[in-house]
């Protein structure tokens, strides 16, 4: 065996990179496993109804849909893709969230056929649609309303989803339009509201931002109950729980961040006197973020007056956060494990833009065309942002467990991506 030579999941990646190509997706299964179990075995109360609902938005294939459900764990979905997918793996239904924004009449309609568990509605637009499209399929459904607490998390911008002028639900300081939206819903018999849906923002290192959050929506629920006899029996958090991507991160453990949102749930609903009795979260980054990397094979070298580039053969095209958020990672070259970091490099992709780096100034042993560049915590919002810049196929994506392998989402060839095109006149 080659001491140098990286290995996930008992597989070696240089075994990977000649039977699968580069780039590739890799998850470590074991590890996927184990975060599904820990967040469904700590996200337990004795004095309140939880679930965990895996958002797979960071990312979704039967597959991993599989793993969800072996595991207990419910399932957010933001599209009528997303829903697809989850009823392609047989997920069951009723423990499917519906959220997004911007819902389609198609998509509600498909959602409600599928018999979807719950509709988290974002706006009053959507809650009229929503009682539009439940009168006609006659199909039952419980809802959700998403509401803004106001309370920002520290992170990057884009990502901050709870600040006053977000674009996600309806802020809790308009009480009378949340009110009517509530009423709207209940007004119909196949309309079950059950409460509010809020999240925010993502990678959150400081738990007290849970407890603001917290804090925030109990006070706000109580006003509610006593101004408009409005009660609310479930809460969900959203997500945010945050994972390692560099030295500078440091996520909190899951065991003290499940115990915080839950002891703080009871105190506040004590605190209230509430007929609060189920609490949900909604982690998605934190469960697969970290069991996946992406493997790239070097392709040249070049030397600048003041950089030295190493290009590998993918880039922003399978791994757009860098260019969108500035999101830092860390990497090894993977067939050269134990030798010495000796030269500052920036690793760049292939794309035709000046943008496409995915890492600035990280030392690496001195590089060479055709080593093998491994990037690590690419598991979340890597394949579920990749696209079809310049042309570029889609990855494969490879699942390794126990010293075995299986693709679990094919390499996108030249002849996929044409598979669209046609010449269709349009009778109009």
């Amino acid at each position: 065996m080659n001491k140098n030579m990286l290995e996930i999941g008992g597989v070696s990646v240089e075994q990977l990179a000649k039977s699968c190509q580069t780039p590739l997706y890799i998850y470590d299964e074991e590890k996927i496993s184990t975060k599904l179990a820990q967040f469904h075995d700590l996200f337990q109360s004795d004095a309140l109804e939880t679930e965990v609902l895996y958002a797979s938005k960071a990312f979704t294939c039967k597959a991993l849909l599989e793993l969800v459900k072996q595991h207990g764990l419910s399932l957010d979905v933001v599209s009528g893709g997303e829903l697809y997918v989850a009823k392609q793996a047989d997920f069951p239904m009723e423990r499917v969230y519906f959220h997004g924004n911007n819902k389609s009449y198609e998509e509600l309609q498909m959602a409600l056929s599928y018999g979807v568990g719950t509709i988290v509605v974002d706006n009053a637009m959507e809650c009229e649609l929503l009682v539009q499209v439940a009168k006609q399929s006659g199909h039952s459904v419980k809802a959700l309303l998403r509401v803004n607490p106001g309370v920002e998390a520290h992170t990057h911008k884009y990502i901050v989803t709870a600040h006053l002028d977000s674009k996600f639900g309806t802020s809790i300081t308009h009480k009378e339009e949340i009110a009517h939206m509530v009423q709207t819903l209940s007004a119909i018999p196949n309309i079950r509201f059950e409460g509010f849906h809020s999240h925010i923002g993502s990678q959150i290192f400081d738990a007290n931002a849970y407890v603001a959050e917290i804090q925030t929506l109990m006070k706000f629920v109580y006003e509610l109950q006593e101004e408009y006899q409005i009660q609310t029996k479930a809460l969900n958090l959203g997500g945010g729980f945050a994972a390692y991507y560099t030295a500078e991160d440091k996520p909190i453990p899951l065991s003290e961040v499940c115990s915080t949102i839950l002891d703080t749930c009871c105190i506040e609903k004590e605190r209230y006197q509430l007929p609060l009795c189920k609490v949900m979260i909604e982690p998605g980054r934190s469960i697969v973020a970290e069991a996946g990397s992406t493997l790239y094979r070097v392709g040249f070298t070049k030397q600048t007056a003041n950089k030295k580039y190493v290009f590998v053969d993918g880039g922003m095209s399978d791994n757009i956060r860098p260019a969108l958020y500035q999101a830092a990672y860390a990497c090894d070259l993977a067939n050269r494990m134990n030798e010495e970091k000796c030269e500052k490099v920036t690793i760049a992709g292939k794309c035709c833009e000046s943008g496409d780096i995915l890492i600035e100034d990280v030392m690496l042993p001195h590089a060479q065309r055709n080593d093998l560049l491994i990037l690590y915590t690419t598991g979340a919002y890597g394949y579920s942002m990749a696209s079809n810049y310049n042309r570029l196929g889609r990855p494969a994506v490879v699942f390794v467990k126990n010293g075995k392998a299986r693709i679990v989402v094919k390499r996108e060839s030249y002849e996929d991506m044409c598979m669209m095109e046609c010449d269709e006149l349009v009778h109009i």
